[in-house]
Formats: C-alpha cells, structure tokens, sequence
C-alpha cells in the first residue's frame, strides 16, 4: 500500500472514529436519565434476595407441608383479602392478583392487582405470618417502564414496549460503537507501523 492510499485509509478510519464517538456521546446524553433509573434499578433487583427483608421478604414457612391438611384455596383468599381490609388498609383494593404457593414450605403468598401489599399465610392454619409492600416488584415496574403504562391505565403496555426497544437498542449502539472506540485507534496505529516498516 502506497503512502498516499494509506493516508487516505487513516482519514476515512479518522473520519469513522468522530462519527461514532459523536454517535455514543449523543445516544448516552440522550438517554441519560433512562440509563440511570436502569442501573440503579437492576442493581437492586439482582439483590433483592439479599437485602434481609428490605426489598423482597424471605419467604416463611408453615406448619405442613402435607397438602391434605392445608385449607381450600379460597377459604385463604378469604383470610388475605379480610386481613388487607381489616388490619392493613381498608380503602385498598382486595381483588388478587396471583397465589404463589410454595409446596416445600406451606405457605402462599397472596399478591394484590392494584398495589404492592403482599401477604405470606400459613397453608395450614390460615395465620397470616408477614406482611410486606412488596419493593422488589415496584423496582421492576421502574426497571421495565410498566410503571408508566401502569400510571397513565395503558393497557397493552405501549411504553414498556417502547421504553425496553429503545434502551436494548441503545445498548446495542453503545456496545458497538464503545467497541470500535477501543478497537479503532488501535487498528489505525497498526496500520501506520506497517506503512513506515
């Protein structure tokens, strides 16, 4: 390769490094704020379990396991939505959302549909054994941007779906452009090595 041809390479190399340097500066002054609310946000979701309690509660356990002793399904539907009412907040929807039933430790865990009180209740007996506003599923209502569609009554989840295309995206141009930012330059200087070798 001539000098000249090389020349010509490093500034079309040059050229390529600004626009994608100009690139990755825009994209993360742009998406700035959703970045940080994303970090932050996952950062305590990959904790949750470990955080004693605070973010999400560890799950308690009954008195049997045996499924033959435990009480109907809806007798304890009954229990957490007189509970919320009567014990908790009266002015809070009682309409369930899941059962999540944990079969090695006797308990289900009643989540609501339209806030974040949860409650942890003895299969067998039907005691209510913890109450918790559950944390960790307000964090990934923020991490995902359902809390927006969840704000505004959007149904279809539109900006969850808007809001995770465009950070996945923008994740894809900061890993591909951060990539020839590191990688460019040296590519660049090896190129000039073997035009003067």
């Amino acid at each position: 390769m001539s000098n000249s041809e090389a020349n010509a390479s490093r500034k079309a190399q040059a050229k390529v490094l600004r626009v994608f340097r100009k690139v990755h500066r825009l994209t993360g002054a742009f998406l700035f704020v959703f970045f940080f609310f994303v970090s932050i946000s996952g950062l305590l979701l990959g904790w949750k379990k470990h955080s004693g309690d605070l973010i999400l509660a560890k799950t308690r356990t009954g008195q049997s396991e045996n499924q033959q002793e435990w009480k109907p399904m809806s007798e304890i539907m009954t229990i957490a939505q007189t509970y919320l009412h009567d014990s908790i907040d009266a002015s809070l929807s009682p309409t369930i959302d899941r059962l999540d039933i944990r079969p090695d430790k006797g308990i289900v865990k009643i989540l609501f549909t339209d806030h974040y009180q949860s409650l942890q209740i003895d299969c067998t007996t039907g005691e209510v054994l913890h109450t918790e506003t559950r944390l960790s599923d307000l964090i990934e209502h923020i991490h995902d941007g359902s809390i927006v569609d969840d704000a505004f009554g959007w149904q279809k989840g539109l900006f969850k779906l808007s809001y995770t295309t465009v950070i996945g995206l923008a994740l894809l141009v900061f890993t591909i452009t951060g990539f020839w930012l590191w990688y460019g330059p040296k590519a660049m200087r090896k190129q000039t090595n073997k035009v003067h070798a």
